[in-house]
């Protein structure tokens, strides 16, 4: 065996490990093992289709279907992972059987009984509770045995807290919870484990993972490594550019970091040490772009379905606020890369044709916004043909995708010895772009079907999912036989069997690859749940607001540290869980009370986006060891490396804080668009080149403050133009009608509120309440924010507080006093700040490339 086959060998065992288990027995139990995840497969496409309604059979309620889901992931944790390292991995003991049996039972008895406990009132029975206890112990070893140690001890950690509550110090006390309340509150109903992140695992996340696995059997991700190479690798550092976007668009197909690395990086970093990248350096560029793949639109991490629940807004809302800081983040790698590989004074890879100047463009600016434009064009390209013809337009869309698959199939029949079936073939180089694009050209149109469900047709993301994992099914089906029809190199029958194993094998992976996730959203549940029953939430906020001493800044770094800390043993998803429970609520509340308003799904994406940077940080990061035993690095060298590539663009989350136009939030034309995005990115490349201490040769210390001056005021020009001209004009609490009045449609209500909470703490903080735009005067502005006002001397009271209203979800209650209501100020827009800047920085561009042509001269 060589050496090469040995580490080949070596990674595969580690993402067997980390994603899927690493069992695999023969005989029987092998058989069981193939069954199981396929059966889960099957009931997952089942629940998630329209048919049970139809046939009215199988129905089942979102609390059946989670109970199912964790019985599912529950058996093959203790079947497909073994114990310890030294267990068995040729077969499956009998002490794991027993395990798996009454792990899954436990599971499923809300399932199993769940009329008997929808009936049953009063406290829980006594077996009741000795299933929740066995369920409990059973999850915590499944979690440690799926995802290692951490996630469970945190969760042991709570459970802990809950028994203990009047033993802790008085910051954190609280008064405990019996064994009975416990195990009901947390098993028996949907507050703890089959609670909201469970029950995203089994309605949406699951149906993304076997998309992305059964776009990988079909080939797409050799693909997309191969069409990322022709565009790219001919560039200086070419091989880890391409790396760079082949890991960007491999995160369509894989959710998983390690999986990523493993699948891109078994091509990408041997040819980037080929083209002069140290070992440690090509691991680390691999590291970086995997863990970001999971930012990349239209399909996210776990982490972005649970946001939809947890903010309460659509799944595009949330691809909208991801989108720029993806593209950002995968910009500033790309240009790091290009830094790196110009320090070094590195080539790209040669290329045997002529580029056309359609190639050259496309080279750098049409890869990173491919997938954009194909969104964008799906949208506004055929989105008006539902304004136009009705329902039917969905019905013509599905047979002009059909038509185009096979036009696009039979094109690809082609140049099918242009697609990269094996990623560890060696590339000597650059491909041809224009044969390797149409050699898969087809494999974009089951992302064309999602974003037409997500965005056209505006289903769930779980149907939009399924749409697209049947469209997938019918092309593993297809394509086999369809190429051997166009080429004629084998039978049709062959074809077609071969086309049926891949649907098996996908369908078997997709569910092995769901093993992780499922126990780590229960797992994770169990945090949810004790926060909900202790209370520990309005602890934190006063234990946050004590150590920060109310600073935002402060508040916001202790959270992003928290996120990486939890995140070196925490799979993304349950760091997201535990961090945004604990710390969203409060960053938004202690924000308001300094006056500034947070939206909720800014700082879940803060959350999300460092707890997606902790995947490499050290020592713990299993993506950094996969890309290491690849390299023959050190792992804990390739993962700092990874670390301070990573970490430059996690400026970005404390820049969109406090300018929520990086999430493509309050963009009122298209050229504020632009100048968002535009400034945003020079932003970015500027504070690449100002970290790297590298931009077209070395930076002097001076020039480098210079570029972080440049880089913060073009991604928060407000700071500037705020203290030229006030943003807003304040006015006392009783103008509040007068304010009310002059507002636009769409304007809402900007409000200083104080008053006395519930514990009778004296607060203050900043709110906004939108009116109903079809209001039509003051008093019925005020009124349909659920405001009813009173005025006492030169005081605007809160008489009352409508039930259900922005008022109260806002946390206004009935005495507090409106001291202060805010208009927006008439001012020039704050964009013109960049006019200095910009110069400013063609100024220090013209001074490097001068200093760069001297030194060419003199070592000429």
């Amino acid at each position: 065996m060589t050496k090469t086959t040995e580490t080949s060998t070596e990674v595969q065992e580690m993402v067997a490990q980390a994603d899927t288990g690493a069992r695999k027995p023969v005989g029987i139990p092998g058989r069981i093992l193939w069954f199981v995840p396929l059966c889960w497969s099957l009931f997952q496409l089942w629940y998630a289709s329209p048919l049970p309604f139809i046939f009215d059979f199988g129905v089942l309620n979102d609390t059946e279907a989670r109970s199912i889901h964790l019985a599912f992931a529950i058996f093959l944790a203790f079947t497909a992972y073994p114990a310890l390292a030294r267990s068995p991995r040729d077969r499956i003991p009998a002490i794991d059987w027993l395990l798996a049996l009454a792990g899954s039972f436990s599971a499923a008895y809300i399932y199993l009984f769940y009329t008997q406990l929808a009936n049953r009132a009063g406290a829980p029975t006594g077996p009741d509770i000795a299933i929740a206890v066995t369920g409990m112990i059973l999850l915590l070893e499944a979690t440690r045995r799926a995802l290692g140690p951490p996630l469970m001890v945190v969760a042991a950690v709570f459970l802990l807290y809950t028994f203990g509550g009047p033993h802790m110090p008085d910051v954190i006390a609280h008064k405990g919870a019996s064994l009975n309340k416990a195990m009901s509150h947390l098993w028996l109903t949907t507050e703890g484990v089959f609670g909201i992140a469970l029950g995203v695992s089994t309605s949406f996340v699951f149906l993304f993972v076997l998309f992305g696995a059964m776009l990988e059997r079909a080939g797409a991700g050799a693909y997309f490594i191969k069409v990322a190479f022709s565009l790219l690798g001919h560039m200086r550092g070419g091989p880890a550019k391409a790396a760079v976007v082949a890991s960007g668009l491999s995160g369509l197909v894989s959710g998983s970091s390690i999986a990523n690395v493993v699948t891109t990086g078994t091509f990408t970093i041997p040819l980037m040490k080929k083209v002069g990248f140290p070992g440690t350096k090509a691991g680390a560029v691999e590291v970086a772009a995997s863990t970001n793949g999971q930012l990349t639109p239209p399909i996210m991490g776990a982490a972005a379905f649970l946001m939809v629940e947890y903010v309460g807004i659509s799944y595009v809302e949330v691809i909208k606020a991801a989108l720029l800081p993806a593209l950002i983040s995968y910009i500033a790698l790309l240009y790091i890369v290009h830094l790196e590989a110009c320090k070094a004074g590195m080539t790209g890879l040669k290329r045997h044709y002529k580029p056309t100047l359609a190639q050259s463009l496309l080279s750098f600016s049409g890869t990173i916004l491919g997938l954009i434009v194909l969104s964008a064009a799906v949208y506004y390209g055929i989105g008006w043909t539902k304004d136009v013809f009705g329902a039917a337009a969905t019905s013509m869309i599905a047979v002009v995708i059909l038509i185009a698959y096979v036009a696009l199939v039979r094109l690809a029949s082609r140049y099918q010895d242009h697609l990269l079936e094996d990623p560890n073939a060696e590339i000597t180089e650059v491909p041809d772009p224009g044969p390797t694009i149409k050699s898969g050209l087809y494999f974009l149109l089951p992302i064309v079907v999602l974003v037409w469900c997500l965005t056209v047709e505006r289903f769930s993301p779980g149907l939009s999912a399924f749409w697209a994992t049947i469209f997938m099914i019918f092309i593993l089906l297809t394509q086999r036989p369809l190429l051997a029809m166009f080429n004629q190199e084998k039978s049709l029958m062959q074809a077609a069997l071969e086309g049926g194993v891949d649907l098996l094998e996908s369908l078997v992976s997709g569910a092995r690859n769901m093993i992780g996730i499922g126990v780590a959203t229960a797992a994770a549940g169990i945090v949810v749940g004790v926060v909900t029953l202790t209370g520990i939430g309005l602890v934190m906020t006063e234990f946050v607001e004590f150590i920060s001493g109310g600073n935002i800044m402060l508040m916001l770094l202790f959270t992003a540290l928290i996120s990486l800390i939890l995140g070196m043993g925490l799979p993304t998803t349950a760091n997201y869980i535990v961090v945004s429970t604990l710390m969203a609520p409060v960053i938004v509340t202690l924000g308001a009370q300094s006056g500034l308003i947070i939206p909720l799904i800014a700082v879940h994406l803060f959350v999300f986006y460092f707890g997606i940077l902790a995947d490499d940080t050290p020592p713990v990061g299993l993506a950094a060891f996969a890309a290491a035993a690849i390299a023959k690095s050190d792992p804990i060298r390739t993962g700092i490396q990874g670390f301070t590539y990573d970490i430059r663009t996690a400026i970005l989350p404390f820049m969109f804080i406090f300018n929520t136009q990086l999430l493509l939030m309050n963009i009122d034309s298209w050229w504020h668009l632009f100048l968002t995005v535009s400034s945003a990115v020079i932003a970015m490349l500027t504070f690449s080149a100002a970290t790297q201490g590298w931009w077209f040769t070395k930076t002097k210390w001076w020039e480098v403050i210079a570029l972080l001056l440049i880089t913060f005021s073009l991604f928060r020009p407000g700071f500037w133009w705020d203290m030229v001209y006030p943003p807003k004009v304040e006015q006392p609490g009783v103008a509040i009608h007068e304010v009310a009045g002059q507002l636009a449609i769409g304007q809402p209500l900007e409000l200083q509120v104080s008053g006395e909470n519930l514990e009778g703490k004296q607060i203050s903080k900043h709110v906004l309440l939108p009116f109903d735009p079809d209001a039509a005067d003051a008093e019925a502005r005020i009124a349909s924010t659920g405001l009813m006002l009173r005025q006492d001397g030169d005081k605007m009271l809160v008489d009352l507080i409508e039930f259900g209203s922005a008022a109260e979800a806002a946390g206004i209650d009935f005495d507090w006093e409106i001291t202060q209501v805010s208009l927006p100020a008439e001012r020039p827009m704050k964009e013109w700040v960049f006019i200095p800047i910009l110069l400013l920085l063609g100024a220090l561009g013209w001074n490097q490339r001068r200093r760069a042509r001297q030194h060419v001269t003199a070592d000429a």
